[in-house]
């Protein structure tokens, strides 16, 4: 039996943590017991909101639903029912979302085996490709918390005028729409118009901690998931949140936080193959957005698998998660994490959130606002309204233009080592790509060979979905980060029905006015745009795989 599985072991209702002893031990003081001390475990239970501080207290009042939504959303199944049995005929799920309304139900219907399409881009290609599969048996579940968000606005548009241009009556293509959304949004409004099907979801719970609210049962009921017994694992889970000692969750948060409080503060996200698929990704936007602000913050950095570059340091805390584990062992080919995370996925829902949570009790942080988030957000209206600003590439190598800053040299391998030399003792570096996520997938492979190259952790996001993750961390956490961000050429745009731009013009918007935010901090930002994007992509994996540590 490994040394892991050996020691202290918190567990309840089929949730087991392994590992997190030893890490608090780590401290000097015991932070776990410094929680119990100061009774955070039955205040975190009872929806205290003054577990933040004051100034945190108004947000926490409004954002503790998550705590017990598992047990209100018990009267939307009824609901759901009825909505599968009506749009049986419509066997093609497309979730047009972003972040907390979309990374959830992709973590639920992957490991549990269901299809469903998620549109979470503003990229023209990933759009056409969606909106031309299957249209006629589609049905779009269109999730936004506030109603406003512009990526879920333009799926919206995209998909009503091509229904409409597919010979459907208005009457016709409302059918064709779920919406889900808080109650009194602009959004509501909008479903009443179209003739769309409407489900409230939970106005207590924030964006990321949604999973178990309609924003994450809609589209996996629909989809084809019994969404019931991912309540009832979570509702098996919850008698033990208030506990001092047999409370996985607690035990979970502790060592989150004292490993940051001992400059570990990079947590790699790794799944152990044992039955959960993409938790790490959802993970990332819940911990990176909820601690990565003041200042402080722990990232969250998904690595590919237990041997991957990136998952080990001295300042990185490897956290592996799973279904049940079989007696005998923790998997990863021999790869040990430092805290293994296994139980059914409903249960890991409400863990990973208590024990988020928890983590920003102990870093005297608000783990409810995202007060960076809507800097780039700005940035991208003033640039739609204004024009791109004009730029020009530093140097042109192949099917990559290259814009560096001043000072950096003047060929593709050689920017890119003096990117990763930046880094430092505690730098990171975040590759943020702006292409298709399906059609420019190989662009993923770039996250280890630069892990590997700089032997620091590398974060990979595909955008403008970060934007709505560990896009609050890059701004609001601490600022020892390097941004690589990759563009690609637009072959054929896509219009925006109703708006004056296109999907192209809006991604390229989103891509500026991000680099606006980052280099106004003054760190370090590189941007690749790919003039012909399969040639620069590969051109881009062969010059990172050249690049020794």
């Amino acid at each position: 039996m490994s040394d892991l599985l050996a020691g202290p072991v918190e567990a309840a209702a089929g949730l087991a943590v392994y590992g997190a002893d030893a890490v608090d031990k780590s401290a000097p003081a015991s932070t776990r017991d410094a929680l119990v001390k100061a009774g955070v475990p039955g205040k975190l239970a009872g929806k205290d909101a003054s577990l933040w501080g004051p100034d945190a207290e108004a947000e926490a009042k409004i954002r503790l639903g998550w705590v017990d939504t598992h047990q209100r959303s018990r009267e939307l199944l009824v609901q759901l029912a009825e909505l599968t049995a009506e749009l049986a005929d419509l066997d093609h799920v497309v979730l047009a979302g972003m972040g907390g309304s979309s990374l959830a139900p992709e973590v639920i219907t992957r490991t549990l085996g269901r299809p469903l399409t998620v549109l979470d881009t503003t990229d023209p290609g990933q759009v056409r490709a969606a909106l031309g599969d299957r249209l006629e048996r589609t049905v779009v579940v269109v999730a936004s918390k506030s109603g406003s968000t512009v990526e879920t606005d333009s799926h919206r548009r995209a998909y009503w005028q091509a229904f409409l241009d597919a010979g459907m009556t208005e009457a016709e293509a409302g059918r064709h729409f779920v919406i889900v959304t808080d109650p009194g949004s602009p959004l509501e409004t909008t479903a009443t118009e179209m003739g769309a099907f409407t489900v409230l979801a939970d106005p207590n719970v924030g964006g990321r901690y949604s999973a178990l609210t309609a924003f994450g049962l809609v589209p996996s009921a629909l989809a084809g998931v019994e969404v019931a017994e991912l309540l009832d694992q979570a509702d098996a889970l919850a008698a033990s949140l208030g506990a001092d000692r047999n409370n996985p969750a607690l035990a979970l948060g502790a060592a989150l936080g004292a490993a940051a409080t001992l400059a570990r503060d990079k947590v790699a996200l790794v799944s152990d193959g044992t039955g959960i698929d993409g938790l790490g990704d959802w993970a990332e936007q819940l911990i990176a957005e909820s601690t990565g602000k003041a200042g402080v913050g722990i990232l969250p950095v998904v690595v590919e698998s237990p041997q991957s570059p990136g998952a080990t340091g001295a300042d990185v805390l490897t956290v592996s998660y799973g279904g049940a584990l079989a007696a005998g062992d923790v998997p990863g080919g021999g790869a040990t994490p430092d805290v293994a995370v296994n139980g059914p996925l409903g249960a890991q829902f409400l863990a990973w959130e208590y024990a988020t949570a928890v983590a920003g009790v102990v870093l005297g942080i608000d783990p409810f606002n995202q007060p960076n988030v809507t800097e780039s957000k700005e940035n991208t209206n003033k640039i739609l309204a204004s024009g791109l600003p004009a730029e020009t590439p530093s140097f042109t190598e192949g099917a990559i233009e290259v814009y560096a800053p001043q000072g950096a040299p003047g060929d593709l391998a050689g920017v890119l080592r003096w990117l990763l030399d930046g880094l430092g003792d505690d730098g990171y570096l975040a590759v943020m790509a702006y292409l298709d996520r399906f059609a420019d997938a190989d662009a993923a492979r770039l996250r280890p060979l630069l892990a590997q190259a700089g032997g620091r952790p590398v974060t990979f996001g595909w955008g403008p979905r970060f934007l709505h993750s560990t896009g609050q961390y890059h701004k609001g956490g601490p600022q020892v980060g390097s941004y690589l961000q990759v563009t690609g050429a637009v072959v054929e745009d896509l219009e925006v029905p109703g708006k004056p731009y296109t999907f192209g013009e809006l991604q390229a918007a989103q891509a500026a006015g991000d680099r606006q935010a980052l280099a106004g901090r003054e760190r370090p930002v590189l941007r690749l745009h790919l003039t012909d994007r399969a040639a620069g992509v590969a051109q881009l994996l062969d010059a990172a795989g050249e690049l020794r540590a």
